[in-house]
């Protein structure tokens, strides 16, 4: 019996799965084809990255309220209403084109819009995965959820960029639409049963509110998954402010056409982490996974500016974003074993917002940090040339490539941080896990099991 409820929750994993990928390929596709409309309209850098920040905000905003509800909802449902207002949103955006009416401001209203609506997927998607797949499995289950992720970058700039100048702005978009149109069906096609009631979730129990801020009370009142998250957040302000430089960096010693190929070669790389972290699942203790790959990954950041080498630049983007799929799916089996399955919604939406709370701050003083800062320090006969100067070398990109050396040093330390906390290193053993197998759903009612027969896709 055990066997079967393994095969019929993987399979209709597999069935979601599979829809998000197509979906998030779509999406990848509409962003690319947006940003270059955008610039193309207006030439401007700043308006370029206003759409970046119209979908951060919502979804700093509104996670705590939408983990709620997910938690209070069908997961299935969460998802689909969260893919139908992100494909109705792209619907607009075609049938602005098709009148000519689309302004950019259109763009960061319904970019928001959408926003909103996807903060209900990752608690609901992740959520899901934590109902559905074997506790032994959810390492393997993280790595092929980020695999569309790593595709959407190697393939859709390309793909994107090919469609935008053979069927227009308008054939993106309704690509995109048909995309969110087979994610909503795939959702369709399978149930996911409702977890059983735990004692947290009969605690956080309340008004919306304070169903909303229960997430955050789950966390802190569990100290390593409290340091857990406080680990991704310092780390996610060092990527921050390493993601909007590395064009410059690259820019500053060589052409476009290498900074496509370095892009490509460094999604490659994260595509293979998370082929390996799917068929591999990750370290038995996950806490390795998330820390010493983290650890590594800070000393692959520091490669990219240890010398003006492109080749060397490659190997340590490449290997860089190779540990990344390992540490985000060996982090994300840990929160799964070890949170309530009916409350994950809530926490997991809080979790995701206090990670992410560092990087419009990171965004903010990148820029400035590099150009009235690091720059100036190893130009020639800057104050460091005579003496770091002679280890990266002096002149364009080394300002950065200082920085670089510098953060990834920053992730090294928060890594050995977490290594020496007690509470993270041992949040696996000291925390029970809270996916207990069969028990952990209720059943299908007979109602609800001619259902999912019918549907040939899922059941218990």
């Amino acid at each position: 019996m055990a066997g079967a409820k393994t095969y019929q929750g993987m399979r209709t994993f597999l069935v979601i799965w599979f829809g998000q990928l197509i979906s998030t390929l779509g999406s990848g596709l509409t962003g690319f084809a947006l940003g270059v409309w955008i610039y193309e309209k207006t030439g401007s850098a700043t308006l370029f990255a206003m759409n970046m920040l119209a979908f951060a905000v919502p979804n700093l905003l509104v996670s705590p309220l939408a983990g709620a509800l997910v938690d209070r909802w069908d997961r299935r449902w969460a998802m689909i209403l969260s893919d139908t207002g992100a494909g109705l949103s792209t619907l607009a955006v075609f049938l602005l084109l098709l009148t000519n009416h689309l302004e950019v401001w259109h763009i960061y209203v319904i970019t928001a819009i959408s926003a909103a609506f996807s903060t209900f997927q990752w608690p609901a998607y992740s959520a899901a995965t934590s109902t559905l797949v074997p506790k032994e499995q959810l390492g393997r289950a993280g790595g092929m959820v980020q695999i569309g992720e790593a595709i959407s970058q190697i393939i859709a700039p390309g793909v994107a960029g090919a469609l935008y100048v053979t069927v227009g702005m308008q054939g993106v978009v309704l690509i995109d639409f048909i995309t969110f149109a087979f994610a909503v069906g795939s959702l369709l096609l399978v149930r996911i049963p409702r977890p059983a009631a735990s004692v947290e979730g009969e605690q956080g129990k309340g008004s919306i509110w304070k169903e909303a801020m229960y997430g955050w009370k789950y966390i802190t009142a569990r100290p390593g998954l409290l340091g857990l998250l406080l680990v991704f957040a310092g780390t996610n302000l060092f990527s921050g402010i390493m993601q909007p430089l590395l064009a410059p960096l690259v820019l500053d010693m060589t052409s476009a056409d290498m900074l496509g190929y370095l892009g490509s070669v460094i999604g490659i790389g994260m595509l293979l982490g998370t082929l390996v972290m799917s068929a591999w699942g990750g370290p038995r203790r996950k806490v390795h996974g998330v820390l010493g790959f983290l650890l590594l990954g800070g000393i692959f950041t520091s490669m990219l500016g240890l010398r003006p080498s492109i080749p060397l630049m490659t190997a340590g983007g490449f290997l860089m974003m190779f540990t990344f799929p390992i540490v985000n799916g060996s982090s994300q089996a840990i929160w799964q074993r070890k949170v309530a399955l009916d409350v994950q919604g809530r926490v997991f939406s809080v979790r995701r917002m206090i990670a992410w709370s560092t990087t419009p701050i990171a965004f903010a003083i990148a820029g400035p940090l590099a150009d009235k800062v690091f720059k100036p320090l190893l130009l020639e006969g800057g104050p460091l040339a005579s003496s770091v100067g002679q280890v990266i070398g002096v002149g364009p990109g080394r300002g950065v490539g200082l920085m670089f050396i510098i953060l990834g040093l920053c992730n090294v330390v928060v890594a050995t941080a977490g290594y020496l906390s007690p509470r993270v290193y041992h949040v696996e053993d000291d925390l029970p896990d809270a996916v207990q197998e069969d028990a952990a759903i209720e059943p299908l009612t007979p109602a609800q099991e001619a259902v999912s027969s019918a549907s040939g896709l899922s059941g218990e």
